[in-house]
């Protein structure tokens, strides 16, 4: 790989009316504000912009990191080499399919996504107002909380697939499971998705959105930066209490902290790196095996 390849590239994404960036630190787009330099982030408008760039990044040996809001994701300190292809702020369709189905892009903010669907007097996504998160990411990994999971409303998910054609994914397809999809095996791009809601009152809509979102205030370390839940539910347990009860609120690694609020998120003190949130994710692993015998799995994608 050559800087002349990563310009090639860059000046087809221009073409193709794509946003550029160019030498960005990760600490600026990742929700933990960790991580070193990128030399290009190029932000598609288009599912054909973002195929085209793909196909061009291959055809030149350029890594391509697919990144969304960066909420639930480690860069590394010392960068990423490559482009980073970016969806949040590119891949922002957001529009009614029918009276209850609605589509989005795979940039689009869940918040945003949830909002629209209160506007339009649909339940069943509430759950997830406050996802710091896009659409794509939440599919990507089924994101859930609260009793509620992405696949209990996706109807299909658009894409790129590995030969750059644009196609989809139906429900039946898509093997949703905890914090996995049919996207984490197949490498494929999600570009948008479409939810099938169902039609409600909107008061109760909204009263259900302030409500859940009350509980992440009070229970979440929201005023700290953080990638969210950093380890997966272990079966029949909660890693928030099991880090609990191995006395291990409050405890660092240089700027990386077990947050004191809720003990499954580990926050930005101030000054962390990802190489300490790293190693004080691998200490919290080994006691809590110790102490507990269950081994905890990471929820958080760790780029390379």
């Amino acid at each position: 790989m050559t800087m002349n390849n990563i310009n090639s590239i860059v000046d087809l994404a221009v073409q193709k009316g794509c946003e550029v960036k160019r030498n960005v630190n990760l600490k600026e787009i990742t929700s933990i504000r960790t991580g070193g330099p990128v030399n290009s982030i190029i932000i598609p408008k288009s599912s054909a912009a973002a195929a085209a760039v793909l196909k061009e990044s291959q055809k030149r040996c350029v890594k391509v990191t697919l990144l969304g809001n960066g909420s639930n994701v480690l860069a590394p300190d010392e960068g990423l080499d490559g482009i980073i292809l970016r969806t949040a702020g590119g891949l922002n369709e957001l529009y009614l399919q029918d009276e209850i189905t609605i589509y989005c892009g795979s940039g689009v903010a869940l918040t945003r996504l949830c909002m629209f669907a209160y506007e339009n007097s649909l339940t069943g996504l509430e759950f997830a107002y406050g996802i710091p998160g896009t659409a794509g990411g939440a599919a990507y990994m089924n994101a859930g909380a609260y009793g509620g999971e992405m696949k209990d409303i996706v109807l299909f998910c658009s894409h790129i697939d590995n030969d750059f054609n644009e196609n989809k994914l139906f429900a039946s397809e898509l093997d949703f499971s905890y914090r996995s999809s049919a996207y984490m095996k197949n490498g494929f791009t999600i570009t948008g998705i479409s939810v099938r809601l169902k039609k409600g009152n909107k008061t109760e809509i909204k009263a259900k959105m302030d409500e859940l979102m009350g509980k992440r205030h009070t229970k979440q370390p929201l005023d700290y930066p953080s990638a969210g839940s950093v380890f997966m539910r272990p079966q029949n347990n909660f890693a928030g209490a099991l880090i609990e009860r191995c006395g291990l609120k409050g405890y660092s690694v240089g700027g990386a902290q077990v947050s004191e609020k809720h003990a499954g998120f580990i926050i930005n003190t101030g000054n962390a790196t990802t190489s300490d949130v790293l190693k004080l994710i691998e200490f919290i692993q080994k006691k809590v095996w110790e102490k507990t015998g269950v081994s905890l799995k990471t929820e958080v994608k760790i780029l390379r």
